[in-house]
């Protein structure tokens, strides 16, 4: 790929490309050229543009069936459904928990059922199901648990569930070792077992508890269940798939990206009480978009399992007792804050911590809340630009780890690696993030065995790493316009990314530190226009420094994602900046 500018060495350090067509491909394009060539550079061929144009679940939504268990899962929950059992859906803390736990409560409740919800305390009880926490909601009736988003690992918790003679079905993605814990049905396109499945591998939690929905529904459908009466209106529950969809940092690319866009339509109609008291929380009036859901909502409904009860959100997810939902709304934006500061006091003792030196950032400490570490794991890969692990030990010496990785290193198959070598006490996840159990004597041993593992994997993601562009516009060329152009190329997020555009050159006019160590310039350009800009977080940067000391004679090229401000009378466009490089 050709550079940008000629930009070989910006003021980050990194070269400027675009993002994957060479010039004389974009030259090619035609009719409206910016959304044909966003929807061509990630990845799309021109005989699925019109798909990925407005993508719909009609268009991208698999047969449930390819999926293994699927139909075994659904065949069981609608013998539960038409016997009216009592039926436990028993979730994880995190949002895709939450989300994936209050699809199947509301969809269930839709059906006849009254099913009990289970989250487990984060400190008490730790990450997935208990076998204590199953035998009790057996002993208290449950002749079926549902377990999402957690469950692939739990091989000793579902034996205990299989000895007292209660049916768990498992709906989860995370990474599975070879074999399988003992389970009515295991429904997870991440089996290694998976077959056409497999395709639909980056789906979240919530995706595949969409699709066990599907699935019910067609086989009471086939009972004659709905001869008397209405089938449920599943499509009705996107709202909540794109929450967690987004929120779990899932890959939008293919049904991913139906679910997220159909899903904020959704959203923004405010049937799902809960939800609109969140939006009323995180003070949002206009119709929410991908980026709101992964910095507004998600920390919202999070700040319940890392700080707080950790049925919160599904509760806030479920209600539909108006007055409840603003308390739960509200309680959870206060936690939200206080999470904040909690993340902060960790965060700077971990980067105190760090060593550059090493391929994969693991850090350790005592007290530190186990509630934030994988947030500060993201900060600290955001910082160095390496996978990064952060471990909360407490007064017994084991620690709670939380990780976050880098493109093309896959950080929860090397996890999972280090637990079946006798390293960790559990472990688990994905390709971009990783949750374990460690014995604090084992921390060394754990990141020399990271090391040898993924070191050259870090150093090809190092090496290959760039600022990649899609588009090149003067200041007066970012305009309210292009950004909604540019939106049309949506939804946006982890695996089909925000375009950035680069413009310049400009001089800096003004530049200063606002909020948390965030930078606001306001830039002027050779054709007149004056352009607000924002680097976040960026105070101590190389960039930020250079935008506070930059001489107003000197001129920059800058690079970063176009955005509406619509704080003052008339929306105006800004950049959001990632970069930038001297002119001259």
């Amino acid at each position: 790929m050709s550079h940008v500018l000629n930009i070989t060495q910006s003021i980050l350090g990194q070269p400027w490309r675009w993002r994957a067509l060479e010039t004389d491909a974009r030259h090619d394009l035609t009719g409206d050229d910016l959304v044909t060539q966003l929807l061509l550079s990630r990845g799309c061929s021109r005989e699925t543009l019109e798909a990925h144009r407005a993508p719909s679940i009609r268009g991208f939504m698999p047969d449930p069936s390819i999926f293994r268990d699927m139909d075994r899962a659904a065949e069981r929950l609608a013998t539960a459904v038409l016997a009216g059992e009592r039926v436990a859906v028993f979730g994880d803390y995190d949002v895709d928990g939450a989300t994936s736990a209050a699809l199947m409560i509301r969809l269930l409740r839709s059906l006849g059922l009254d099913p009990v919800a289970y989250i487990p305390d984060r400190l008490m009880e730790g990450y997935g199901p208990s076998g204590e926490a199953l035998v009790r909601l057996a002993g208290e009736g449950a002749s079926l648990i549902v377990t999402v988003d957690c469950g692939a690992q739990a091989f000793e918790a579902l034996a205990m569930a299989r000895a007292v003679g209660v049916d768990v079905i498992v709906v989860d993605h995370h990474k599975c070792a070879p074999a399988l814990p003992v389970a009515y049905a295991l429904v997870n396109p991440n089996r290694l077992d998976e077959a056409e499945g497999a395709a639909h591998g980056h789906l979240a939690a919530v995706g595949v508890a969409f699709l066990l929905g599907a699935a019910l529904i067609r086989t009471l459908r086939t009972r004659g269940h709905f001869a008397s009466r209405p089938e449920p209106k599943l499509l009705e529950l996107l709202d909540i798939v794109a929450l967690g969809t987004v929120a779990d940092v899932a890959a939008l690319r293919g049904l991913n990206r139906a679910f997220v866009a159909q899903g904020l339509k959704v959203m923004a109609q405010r049937r799902n009480i809960g939800l609109s008291a969140l939006l009323d929380a995180a003070r949002l009036t206009r119709a929410p978009t991908a980026t709101d859901l992964g910095f507004a909502l998600g920390p919202r409904i999070n700040a319940g399992g890392r700080v707080g009860k950790s049925d919160l959100g599904v509760r806030l997810l479920t209600t539909d007792d108006p007055e409840e939902a603003r308390v739960i709304a509200a309680e959870l934006d206060r936690l939200n804050g206080e999470r904040r500061t909690i993340e902060g006091d960790v965060q700077a003792s971990a980067e105190a911590m760090a060593r550059p030196d090493r391929a994969v950032t693991i850090v350790a400490g005592q007290g530190w809340h186990p509630g934030v570490i994988g947030i500060v794991a993201g900060r600290l890969k955001e910082k160095f630009g390496k996978p990064a692990i952060v471990i909360a030990l407490d007064e017994q010496g084991i620690g709670k780890g939380s990780g976050r990785s880098v493109s093309g290193v896959d950080l929860g198959q090397a996890v999972l690696a280090a637990k079946e070598a006798g390293l960790l006490v559990a472990g688990g996840g994905h390709a971009m993030a990783a949750g374990l159990t460690i014995a604090e004597g084992d921390i060394a041993a754990f990141s020399d065995f990271l090391e040898a593992r993924l070191a050259e994997g870090v150093t090809r993601s190092i090496g290959d790493r760039a600022l990649l562009v899609d588009a090149l516009l003067t200041p007066r060329g970012v305009s309210p316009a292009l950004v909604d152009a540019l939106e049309a190329g949506g939804p946006y997020g982890m695996g089909w990314p925000a375009p950035r555009v680069a413009a310049g050159p400009v001089r800096v006019i003004k530049a200063d530190i606002v909020g948390n160590g965030h930078v606001r310039a306001i830039m002027a350009g050779e054709d007149g226009a004056r352009l607000k800009t924002v680097a976040f977080r960026q105070a101590e940067s190389l960039l930020g420094q250079a935008l506070l000391s930059a001489p107003s004679h000197r001129r920059l090229w800058i690079a970063g994602r176009a955005k509406i401000d619509d704080w003052g009378s008339q929306p105006a466009a800004e950049i959001h900046l990632d970069d930038a490089a001297w002119a001259d």
